[in-house]
């Protein structure tokens, strides 16, 4: 059991609610690991790098997402499911978040840190 890696960042949600970070959360840990060509497009990637990416992904999502997909063997394919599955959260998110934006008052808040704590909601 030594040998079972920790997670690095939070597994993606079932509903998808932080799949936006989780996205970017992915990319940074994968380009660290030099395995972030295993989910571009038409990729030479080696059968122990997608086998090592694959794994990476499957460790940091849901275990509801993982029983779903568990006859990808692709990370790429795995990748490209949760894209088409998630990706709509975009079109929903950044048009709330710019509302909040044009929406935000610093004369609406008792303080400081609340203002800011919202602040970077809305950023985040």
């Amino acid at each position: 059991m030594a040998n079972i890696e920790n997670q690095k960042f939070i597994a993606l949600d079932i509903s998808g609610k932080n799949y936006l970070s989780w996205v970017l959360d992915v990319k940074l840990h994968l380009s660290a690991k030099k395995l972030r060509h295993t989910i571009d497009e038409d990729n030479a990637a080696s059968n122990e790098e997608r086998a090592a990416a694959l794994i990476f992904l499957r460790h940091h999502i849901d275990d509801g997402l993982k029983y779903e997909y568990l006859t990808v063997e692709n990370p790429l394919e795995l990748w490209q499911n949760l894209n088409d599955r998630f990706e709509y959260l975009k079109a929903v998110v950044l048009p709330k978040a710019l509302n909040d934006w044009t929406q935000l008052r610093f004369q609406d808040f008792k303080t400081v840190s609340e203002y800011n704590s919202t602040l970077f909601k809305i950023v985040s």
